[in-house]
């Protein structure tokens, strides 16, 4: 039975250059009304986890949420799903310091970019506001990634740096880290104290 993660995969292939036929079909089939475009998966999973604790299942409200493997590849999504392609609707999240290859891969595909919610400096670090350095310690010691931080906190670079960007900096630096705590640190949020792009695209929604 066809679901949406076959569309995201048939959207990835046709975005990296293969046929946009099975898109297309799958897109009428479930049927899709909306992409919403990720820079990354460890976005995707902390989107999916705020809906999941707002009682919402995307997928089944013909929500597509999609990893586009960095911000440089807006343009090619929007223009495949877009007005000029699906004709879906499209939002998302994007980072303050990406903003430009939103606005340069958007304006061609007829988008504006009221539909994007911008991060200050990107989605982690907006968590880690949110819930304050000692929950997210606390979280990564219940994670059993303490004496990972330990180490990681001693190495000369992260001399002088400030607490929140050493965390950051720390969820970044082993494969799949910072996907698993886009989980861990979703869930973990009051629901009063959601940051404000992450809350702003859930309502949109």
């Amino acid at each position: 039975m066809a679901d949406m993660g076959a569309f995201q995969e048939a959207v990835t292939a046709w975005v990296a250059g293969g046929s946009a036929v099975p898109a297309r079909e799958l897109a009428v089939l479930l049927p899709v009304r909306t992409a919403v475009l990720l820079e990354g998966p460890s976005d995707v999973e902390a989107v999916n986890a705020l809906a999941a604790r707002r009682g919402r299942h995307l997928a089944s409200e013909g929500i597509c949420v999609l990893p586009m493997g960095g911000a440089m590849s807006v343009g090619r999504f929007a223009r495949a799903l877009g007005p000029t392609g699906l004709g879906l609707r499209l939002t998302g999240l994007c980072d303050e310091g990406e903003r430009r290859y939103y606005a340069r891969g958007l304006e061609p595909a007829g988008t504006g970019r009221h539909a994007f919610f911008v991060c200050a400096a990107d989605l982690e670090d907006e968590l880690i506001r949110a819930l304050g350095v000692a929950r997210v310690r606390d979280l990564i010691q219940a994670q059993g990634d303490l004496r990972a931080l330990r180490t990681f906190l001693r190495q000369p670079a992260q001399q002088g740096r400030a607490p929140q960007q050493q965390l950051r900096r720390f969820l970044g630096t082993k494969k799949g880290r910072k996907i698993h705590y886009g989980r861990v640190l979703t869930e973990a949020l009051d629901l009063d104290r959601v940051p404000a792009p992450l809350d702003g695209l859930l309502t949109a929604l």
